[in-house]
């Protein structure tokens, strides 16, 4: 596929693309741009802005902590340039560090915005219950574990399903929203692996790792599933709940609407959210 500078008739104009990326996040202090560090963002923009010959500013789905992986990000940046998306992606495969790769490239609608546009991320945490441990080519990504009740962490799991106000599981950050819907968090086993899979309209800092962390202080029999649903009570972050390794984590996908239904979601998601008060329960 060949990218024009405007996609368009209208020549040297920007255009907005969206790329996908995978990344093995273990020598990464995390996504974001910081001066003189080893960061994702940093590593693509120095490379992209090279290669375009023009500086090249990403926006992402999700800024990912020191060592998380990512299958399935998703990021956009503007461009007059003009390029072939194919080659561009086969340059970027020669001119990349082996640990981060662009999957994908296409022009986006301007209202596209990788952040804002989207409607869940998928998350996917992975461990192993195996006595000797993650094996050695999966030990970047893979945590160890002892052996736990599944039921029970399926149980934990379903009682935090909905929209709530995590805080008891997220670094507070000034002025941040802890209110997510949390639409899925179930576990799959194989043998000695065992995976959880969480996805949420957005999540808070540390947010996936806390929930993972915490049921599977269920799993080896310290916690009860009510006090994980008793954490949703608390509106501090929790120094009970144990936040699970970063190497564990992987982004494995993103969602957005429809072309049409862009700008509307974005508006959507910078409205400050709250979780509606049951006056039976809690008061407000």
């Amino acid at each position: 596929m060949a990218v024009t500078s405007a996609g368009s008739d209208r020549r040297g104009a920007a255009v907005r693309m969206r790329i996908g990326v995978a990344y093995d996040g273990t020598d990464f202090l995390g996504w974001a741009r910081q001066p003189g560090l080893r960061t994702v963002q940093g590593v693509l923009e120095e490379s992209l802005s090279t290669v375009l010959r023009e500086p090249v500013q990403l926006t992402v789905a999700g800024r990912t902590d020191a060592g998380v992986h990512a299958e399935g990000q998703v990021a956009h940046f503007d461009t007059a340039a003009e390029f072939d998306a194919a080659e561009l992606i086969h340059r970027l495969a020669r001119f990349l560090p082996k640990d981060v790769r662009l999957t994908d490239i296409r022009v986006a609608p301007p209202e596209f915005d990788a952040r804002f546009s989207a409607i869940r991320r998928h998350y996917a945490y992975r461990l192993t219950t195996a006595p000797y441990g993650a094996e050695p080519l999966r030990a970047r990504s893979v945590v160890p574990c002892r052996a736990v009740d599944s039921e029970a962490m399926r149980e934990a799991s379903r009682k935090l399903l909905g929209l709530h106000d995590f805080a008891a599981f997220c670094r507070r950050r000034e002025g941040a929203t802890t209110v997510r819907e949390l639409q899925r968090f179930d576990w799959e086993v194989s043998g000695d692996r065992l995976t959880a899979f969480v996805s949420a309209d957005a999540f808070c800092w540390s947010m996936v790792r806390s929930l993972v962390g915490a049921v599977l202080a269920v799993g080896e029999g310290r916690r009860t599933p009510e006090w994980v649903a008793g954490l949703l009570r608390e509106r501090e972050r929790s120094s009970a709940v144990t936040v699970a390794p970063a190497h564990g984590l992987s982004l494995i996908g993103v969602d957005y609407p429809a072309d049409e239904d862009l700008a509307a979601r974005n508006a959507q998601t910078r409205e400050t959210r709250t979780v509606p008060v049951d006056p039976g329960c809690c008061g407000p």
